[in-house]
């Protein structure tokens, strides 16, 4: 993994089994479902180790995700960022405890996460970080709303987004 300072992280508990969850989040095209900033998700290379998709925002941005360690019915870590540019990392757990099924997400940008400076360090967590929070409390929600409704999320659903969404 990358030697990031800071990371984003969310947990949301979900009425699911953690096999199910896992079928959810290892299916291919699973953002669909779940990612109320993505347009679309295609595979080029799924499932397992050295998988490879596409997250296609609505605001056109498009972010290649490649797993680079994937844990059967426990979850992936991953990279993600533009083709033939930066990467982050994302790590992805199916959590299983006291009877209660959640997934967590944790977010390792690069920007403005790899030296302590002090400009980093200001604008990593005044602007990175508020972004990546909403970003993701967006997804966790799509996620809770897929698992109790069975349908997928609509464009924008909690709200819309600066960075990634229209």
């Amino acid at each position: 993994m990358n030697s990031f300072n800071w990371k984003i992280s969310a947990s949301q508990e979900v009425p699911i089994t953690s096999n199910q969850l896992w079928e959810i989040i290892s299916s291919p095209s699973n953002l669909e479902n779940f990612h109320p900033f993505c347009k679309k998700n295609p595979t080029l290379n799924w499932p397992g180790e050295k998988s490879v998709d596409e997250v296609h925002y609505y605001n056109g941005l498009i972010l290649q995700r490649k797993i680079k360690k994937w844990i059967e019915k426990k979850g992936y870590d991953l990279e993600i960022g533009k083709a033939n540019g930066r990467k982050s990392t994302v790590i992805w757990r199916v959590i299983d405890k006291d009877n209660k099924v959640s997934l967590s997400i944790n977010i390792y940008p690069w920007a403005y996460n790899e030296n302590k400076k002090i400009i980093s360090f200001l604008f990593f967590f005044l602007f990175i970080k508020p972004q990546l929070q909403k970003y993701i409390n967006s997804v966790m929600k799509g996620l809770k709303y897929f698992t109790e409704t069975d349908k997928p999320v609509t464009k924008n659903q909690f709200g819309s987004h600066r960075l990634f969404s229209n």
